[in-house]
């Protein structure tokens, strides 16, 4: 998803014609004899017929929902509804959630209700179900794996937007123990496949005990309109960055006074530190790693294949003189990075859930909050909305700005700097 990711920008995904199946091809099979993964399928007559009347109403949309980010999962897939509370504007979305599936029954109706689409990207959550069906992580991570497989080879540039399966609570038969070792099976299995993003939405909706907050999932199981907000905030920058949904516009000017350091349109002016002296990307969109990436107006750091990988980026210039810096970041669940002044990093981070400042009064998770440094000599004042960070932040004399990537998907914009007396 890193070199690869300013081409898919410009690929034309169109879906490819659709044949509707026969109905009983889309029924669930009498038995488990011959169905690929392991594990449950569920088989009560509720989960019959509403599987049936779910797959034959797609059938029909096969050319009207070609080209579409499909959202894969179970019952809090489905609940999200046809638009999805519109939390995506006009971007083109079919929802393939059906209530009660279980990581089986997902990769046996893969082909025909997702990869049939020619889909744009795929949003994965799956597994809660097969936890209460009492099977064990190992093999949910197993049908993943082949779910992954699949997508892969039917186009190895389809972007996948893996979420960790959300909390719930052991009376639901869904205790945090085994929903926290499923979710760790599932960063292993994706681990250095670059077709997938991974964003942990166990953490972001967990309360102390690991299980769900009642405030947001009234059920212990299903989001209300407050779940499905935050899902969506967590999702958006991603999806904006695999460029199928457009982002906000951002007319901006810099205060009198301040120069840019980042024109929002490549990386001219930053670049890597090494062994062999400074890599330039001056006129680059791209870094040569392809994990920072210039788009939209942002300066975006990627969420690695590895999931956690330490890449800084440097100014090409240095700073000793007193100054303001000023810019704003928007970050991905539990995302940590940082923000280098003259060498010493200020951690900038999902601060309610990485830290170190977890109880930021004005701190706004999944949107923008602006980072103001004010430089005088060797001590630096950091605020973030606001919120005094470091009132006297030790600096050496002078040294380059940088931006550090580390977990999750960071955004910078609005890269600002005035010098001062």
């Amino acid at each position: 998803m890193l070199k690869s990711l300013v081409a898919l920008c410009f690929i034309a995904l169109a879906g490819a014609p659709f044949a509707a199946a026969a109905d009983q091809s889309l029924a669930i099979p009498a038995t488990d004899d011959g169905l690929p993964g392991a594990g449950p399928v569920r088989r009560y007559d509720w989960f019959q017929k509403l599987w049936l009347e779910k797959r034959t109403a797609w059938a029909k949309r096969g050319r009207q929902d070609g080209g579409s980010v499909v959202f894969f999962g179970d019952s809090i897939t489905q609940g999200w509804g046809d638009d999805f509370g519109g939390s995506f504007g006009s971007m083109k979305a079919a929802n393939r959630g059906i209530s009660g599936d279980t990581t089986r029954g997902m990769l046996f109706r893969l082909k025909d209700d997702v990869l049939s689409l020619r889909p744009s990207a795929v949003v994965l959550l799956m597994g809660t179900n097969d936890l209460e069906e009492k099977a064990a992580p190992e093999t949910c991570a197993g049908n993943l794996k082949l779910i992954l497989d699949a997508i892969q080879a039917q186009n190895a540039l389809t972007p996948v937007i893996l979420c960790q399966v959300f909390p719930s609570s052991a009376s639901k038969s869904r205790p945090a123990e085994q929903i926290k070792k499923l979710n760790a099976l599932y960063a292993a299995v994706v681990k250095d496949r670059a077709q997938v993003t991974f964003i942990e939405t166990w953490p972001l909706f967990a309360n102390a005990e690991g299980d769900a907050k009642p405030e947001e999932f009234p059920d212990l199981l299903h989001p209300n309109k407050a779940g499905y907000d935050k899902w969506a905030a967590a999702l958006r920058p991603v999806l904006e960055t695999l460029c199928v949904l457009k982002p906000s516009p951002d007319p901006f000017t810099p205060e009198e006074g301040f120069v840019s350091l980042f024109n929002g349109k490549d990386l001219t002016g930053w670049g890597y530190q090494g062994k062999n002296g400074h890599e330039s990307f001056d006129g680059k969109s791209l870094s040569s790693d392809g994990r920072y990436i210039a788009m939209h107006g942002r300066l975006i750091v990627t969420t690695p294949p590895e999931y956690s990988k330490i890449t800084q980026l440097w100014t090409t210039r240095e700073f000793p003189k007193n100054f303001v810096l000023k810019l704003e970041f928007r970050a991905t669940p539990n995302a940590d990075s940082g923000i280098f002044i003259r060498q010493p990093q200020l951690q900038c981070r999902d601060y309610s859930l990485a830290g170190p400042w977890k109880n930021l009064p004005n701190y706004k998770p999944g949107e923008w909050n602006e980072v103001v440094i004010t430089v005088t000599g060797d001590t630096a004042h950091c605020t973030c909305n606001g919120d005094v960070l470091d009132a006297a932040f030790k600096l050496p004399a002078t040294g380059p700005l940088g931006l550090e990537g580390d977990r999750g998907q960071m955004e910078y914009r609005r890269i600002r700097v005035r010098e001062t007396p």
